[in-house]
């Protein structure tokens, strides 16, 4: 059975209800805390700390993103992927706001749910895609994901379980190095044939926050080894960011939003931790071409025109979010913040159902006939990250 409303739903149920002015009262904390209720609403699994993948729950629905097909067949819960959203979502929560019951969400159903997928039978231990019944493919950047939060989580709690997690979780990262191309991470440990922006930029954002978390100057260059090989192998001329190359040297073209924003936010943070202001240069072209490209000319339902972010993956929207927020931080340049907040209000007004759940489509236009759990969580994370700042 689906768990009593708590006074949060309640709210939700009004707010849903509510005309457009009153929803506005709403901070980005209420609508983040709203939307993580949500969540573990709908996608609970009774008796379990785990999630499904979809609201509704479909038992034929299949994944697009495994390395290997034959392991497409349906499932009863997330993939460890869509289920990690959920982890950046309350780490985010709990350090915007201090509050316990984060904490305890964190300790009595994410955590939990995560150690369903820890994998200790091949070396180096690491997070498996599917959780730990039978042999699933383990993918660098799913690991990298985590090993950012857990740097995170860390740094809030100051907690040497977070970061000795974290370096185990960099161990098995590391081991999907190679020289081959000159260097970089692979993408999956099973089917080593690409070498993905996805797992070296975050990649170098993950060696960066360990270098400030440790001290150890190990981790700042091989940081720096993968931005510049990620730079030389997958920027576009218009400093846009390539999904990946081949080991036989054939790049795929696909570009896609988190790419673009993990390079920015690598960028950075080393201009940050250097002074070189080339890597500045760097961020802030990134930025601009990304705000180009990413972005349309739209006009809204109440006839006021405003840049919109072209349909996508939310949770790669989130992903790129925290490239801008690290530039803002150093330029202080709110015309991308601002647009994000534009963007997230209108979201809530016109992309969201009645059970508060977002469609991806942030105008509202074409709804998914199935809520994707990962993007609910890029919605928690985005409104938790932008409520960090002050307007």
């Amino acid at each position: 059975m689906k768990q009593t409303f708590t006074t949060l739903l309640v709210i939700l149920i009004v707010s849903t209800s509510c005309s457009y002015p009153q929803e506005q009262k709403l901070s980005f904390y209420q609508k983040a805390a709203l939307t993580m209720e949500a969540i573990y609403t709908h996608y609970s699994v009774e008796g379990t700390p785990l999630l499904r993948e979809t609201f509704p729950f479909d038992e034929a629905h299949r994944v697009t993103y495994l390395s290997d097909e034959s392991q497409n067949i349906p499932r009863q819960y997330a993939f460890l992927w869509p289920f990690s959203g959920t982890f950046t979502a309350v780490v985010q929560l709990y350090d915007l706001t201090r509050n316990p019951k984060y904490y305890e969400m964190l300790q009595t159903k994410v955590l939990p749910a995560l150690a369903m997928y820890w994998d200790t039978t091949r070396t180096p231990y690491a997070y498996s895609s599917y959780i730990t019944v039978g042999v699933s493919d383990r993918f660098y950047d799913d690991n990298v994901w985590i090993g950012i939060d857990y740097v995170d989580l860390y740094n809030i709690t100051g907690n040497p379980f977070y970061l000795e997690r974290a370096k185990a979780v960099w161990e098995f990262v590391m081991s999907g190095y190679s020289e081959t191309l000159g260097g970089g991470i692979y993408w999956v440990e099973q089917n080593r044939n690409t070498k993905n922006t996805c797992s070296n930029a975050p990649g170098a954002v993950y060696a960066f926050k360990m270098y400030e978390a440790t001290g150890d100057r190990s981790f700042f260059e091989i940081g720096k080894r993968l931005y510049h090989w990620t730079q030389y192998h997958l920027q576009a001329d218009d400093y846009i960011y390539y999904d990946y190359i081949r080991i036989d040297g054939h790049i795929d073209r696909r570009r896609f939003t988190y790419n673009s924003g993990q390079m920015m936010q690598a960028a950075a943070i080393l201009y940050r931790l250097t002074g070189d202001t080339r890597y500045l240069v760097d961020a802030q072209n990134i930025a601009r071409a990304s705000f180009n490209y990413f972005w349309e000319d739209y006009v809204g339902r109440d006839g006021k025109e405003f840049r919109i972010m072209r349909r996508g993956d939310t949770w790669f929207v989130a992903v790129m979010l925290r490239g801008f927020i690290e530039l803002y931080h150093i330029d202080g340049n709110r015309t991308y913040i601002d647009s994000f907040k534009q963007n997230l209000e209108y979201a809530w007004r016109h992309a969201r159902d009645e059970y508060g759940l977002f469609t991806q489509d942030f105008s509202g236009r074409r709804v998914d006939r199935r809520k994707w759990v990962l993007a609910q969580a890029g919605m928690v994370e985005m409104f938790a990250r932008l409520a960090k700042l002050a307007d």
